[in-house]
């Protein structure tokens, strides 16, 4: 499988839950995350929801939002937030951002969050999670940097023993889960993103007592974020390539172990920034041509309100913002398996039929354009693989763009077919896609779905 993801943030701030609940049902929002096609939620957090005093704030209970999460604890809502995502398909990878709330360290351990703390909180998450298929695995530090090293031997500063010692306390109580290690800042004098140099992996790998559980982990910024050398290059993007296997292709590469791009992100403002979230994805690989044999990512970020990012979703935290999204679309994966609560009948015992509903939803219309949203849901007994949707304008709108699906058109009628990510639906599941078209004024059309 692919990991093919979104960073949703805000355990590890002094809102002590994830952003955006001010406003939305926790439910509605990783259901919309499924719709998108994202199989994986990476939540950063902070030692400081280990706390059984830490209680999240900023969330909204009216109108019966996040009814569930009243008088919970950060934790608490962390269970149900992983709970659900699991029902809905998607993974979980628990990410240790910061030792506390107040900001991020270049070392795994601060004066007041010691390394002991750090394992210890570890351990204890591990433990939590233990048979929650769910979570997956667990980013052992967010972005270390210098004065962090990788291979120097001394055992203050150097990140690759430090992940190696975090990682075998986490295999010691919980030995199926992944450990995500990211790399540092400079190694052997040549400097990068934080977190995105690992370079000394090939001389120093991450050596655990649990085979083929150490996945590497790198970040890669836009100029958004910051300037780096490489993107005044006179040959750029076409050098981007080249950069990247330096840092960290070539783990994946030369089949070292797994890598995963646990943060990447632009505003998308520059043409330069929008050249190198192109050149990125497809570095990344198409999943329609290599499948799950190919870099894993989650994009950053889910929430509006990364200052130097954005996010998937816009200020509003409901309206996605389609031209980054559409970015991602090549390699996005298959959801997980659902670890719902359905019956447990295991297999559709040959009497499934196949079955779906589709609902068309216009979500603004601006007379000269629209655009609309149609859901597809699985009515059947069993699993489908892939899904068709048609319909026929009343009058000459003519689709213009269109996102989680492919199309043709001929007339007034327009046949919307599954993209790769997200045709396989759950019995009682759903998924979504969007289109854009013109002109406005069309009303709501009749639709058909066809299921296989």
């Amino acid at each position: 499988m692919r990991i093919a993801g979104i960073n949703w943030f805000g355990f590890e701030t002094g809102n002590y839950v994830v952003h955006g609940l001010w406003s939305r049902d926790y439910k509605s929002m990783i259901d919309q995350m499924k719709s998108l096609g994202y199989n994986t939620i990476r939540l950063p957090y902070s030692d400081d929801i280990l706390k059984s005093s830490t209680v999240p704030n900023s969330i909204d209970f009216s109108s019966g939002k996040n009814a569930d999460l009243q008088g919970l604890n950060s934790l608490q809502v962390m269970d149900r937030i992983v709970a659900y995502a699991g029902q809905d398909g998607l993974k979980v990878i628990l990410d240790r951002h910061r030792p506390d709330s107040g900001g991020q360290s270049a070392l795994w351990y601060t004066a007041a969050v010691p390394e002991s703390t750090w394992i210890a909180d570890l351990k204890a998450l591990a433990a939590r999670y233990e048979g929650q298929d769910a979570v997956i695995g667990i980013d052992l530090h967010n972005e270390p940097h210098d004065p962090a090293c990788w291979g120097c031997g001394d055992a203050a500063t150097d990140w690759r023993l430090a992940a190696q010692r975090a990682g075998n306390a986490v295999l010691s109580v919980n030995p199926e889960l992944l450990i995500f290690v990211e790399g540092v800042q400079t190694f052997n004098g040549v400097s990068g993103w934080w977190g995105g140099n690992l370079m000394g992996v090939g001389q120093y790998p991450v050596q655990l007592d649990v085979a083929n559980r150490v996945v590497y982990s790198a970040h890669d910024y836009a100029t958004s974020v910051a300037q780096q050398s490489w993107f005044s290059d006179p040959t750029f993007p076409d050098n981007m390539p080249g950069v990247w296997d330096k840092y960290w292709g070539y783990i994946f590469k030369q089949n070292i172990a797994p890598v995963w791009v646990g943060e990447f992100g632009t505003t998308l403002a520059s043409t330069v920034d929008q050249k190198w979230l192109a050149a990125l994805v497809s570095y990344l690989r198409p999943t329609s041509t290599y499948g799950a044999d190919s870099f894993h990512w989650t994009f950053w970020s889910w929430n509006p309100n990364s200052g130097d990012t954005g996010g998937i979703l816009k200020d509003d935290w409901a309206t996605v913002d389609t031209v980054k999204d559409g970015y991602l679309a090549s390699v996005k994966a298959p959801l997980f398996p659902s670890t719902g609560t359905g019956d447990g009948g295991g297999g559709d015992g040959g009497g499934s039929t196949a079955a779906c509903s589709a609902a068309y939803t216009v979500s603004s219309d601006w007379g000269s354009g629209f655009n609309a949203e149609v859901k597809v849901t699985n009515t059947g007994t069993g699993a489908i693989s892939s899904w068709k949707v048609s319909w026929a304008f009343g009058g000459s709108q003519q689709v213009t763009n269109i996102w989680n699906a492919s199309y043709t058109q001929s007339g007034a009628t327009v046949t919307a077919v599954n993209a790769d990510h997200n045709g396989s639906v759950p019995a009682g599941g759903s998924v979504s896609f969007g289109f854009g078209a013109a002109p406005g004024g069309g009303g709501v059309p009749s639709v058909t779905c066809t299921a296989v």
